[in-house]
């Protein structure tokens, strides 16, 4: 792993695959490290013939955070998203869209291809709308448009994360949440076994634990509000990607949001729920690395023929 400044911040990152190979970038969703991208998805992006980043945003991991800044409480965060009220946030998805666009600058990278999963497809979605020349196709992932109307998580998913939540949890409390968690959002048809998910987390958080960084970030997505007509700018080829029984964001929004990208394509996979579950990493790559080829293609002869996207 590495770190590079960006925008004002430190980013850490990780690659696989040739420095010589077009690139995916890899966004991560809320309060998530980047390790919780499964290594075999990303090993198996590059042996699709792509150079593979991913990175910590800002408030996760080993990236820069935002110590001593207060942000609003979860609750009243996410009631405000459910009720479309705007709040004052230490900083917004946009931020965090510059975060991703100044790491490809800092690596001298002109154009990626953007994954965002979760929170993360909303800010890769920011980023192909607002810095077009960065992005040669997005793939937005377990995401939503914002728009209000959209049905809303389970109730139990609410709950937990309304009321279990907490913002100075220590190592053993994050891992019960986090685990118990994983438990309500994950791949109803291809369940994640007990022990492999708290291994797997008790590896993020003994990487990095900072509850109030998750909850600053919280409020990031909180604030975005409404992206429709933000999603109808963008021009690049799209892949919108969804788990028919993801709990947390429901199907619908990948509907919608297929809905208003132009000329995107939409792919709903039954039983996945909110996780990219490690039986499902492999085919769920194929399907990204065939896009991103497809799009790289038609990007290089665009070149060629002195055309862009419009």
């Amino acid at each position: 792993m590495a770190s590079s400044a960006a925008n004002g911040i430190r980013i850490e990152y990780e690659e696989f695959g040739s420095i010589h190979d077009p690139v995916i970038l890899l966004i991560m969703g809320f309060a998530a490290q980047m390790t919780v991208w499964p290594g075999s998805f990303c090993e198996a992006l590059a042996e699709h013939g792509f150079r593979v980043i991913r990175f910590d945003n800002r408030d996760v991991g080993l990236s820069t955070h935002f110590d001593g800044v207060r942000a609003p409480r979860m609750a009243r965060a996410m009631i405000a998203n459910l009720l479309g009220i705007r709040i004052k946030t230490p900083y917004t998805l946009d931020d965090m869209a510059l975060d991703a666009a100044g790491l490809l600058e800092a690596l001298s990278i002109e154009q990626a291809h953007v994954v965002g999963v979760s929170m993360g497809g909303m800010i890769a979605q920011t980023l192909a709308a607002q810095r077009p020349g960065h992005v040669t196709s997005l793939t937005s992932m377990m995401s939503t448009s914002g728009k209000r109307g959209l049905r809303r998580p389970r109730a139990d998913v609410l709950r937990y994360i309304l009321f279990k939540r907490r913002r100075n949890m220590d190592r053993d409390a994050m891992i019960e949440y986090l685990v118990g968690l994983w438990a309500l959002i994950g791949s109803p048809a291809y369940p994640t076994p007990h022990d492999e998910r708290r291994r797997l987390v008790t590896s993020w958080v003994d990487r990095s634990l900072d509850p109030a960084g998750g909850i600053r970030q919280f409020a990031a997505l909180a604030a975005s509000g409404d992206r429709t007509q933000l999603l109808g700018r963008i021009r690049c080829p799209a892949l919108v990607i969804h788990g028919e029984n993801d709990p947390l964001i429901r199907a619908d929004g990948g509907r919608h949001t297929a809905e208003c990208i132009h000329n995107s394509t939409l792919r709903i996979i039954s039983g996945m729920g909110h996780d990219i579950p490690e039986v499902l990493a492999a085919s769920v790559a194929d399907l990204i690395a065939s896009h991103c080829a497809e799009a790289q293609f038609a990007a290089e002869k665009g070149r060629q023929e002195g055309t862009v996207f419009a």
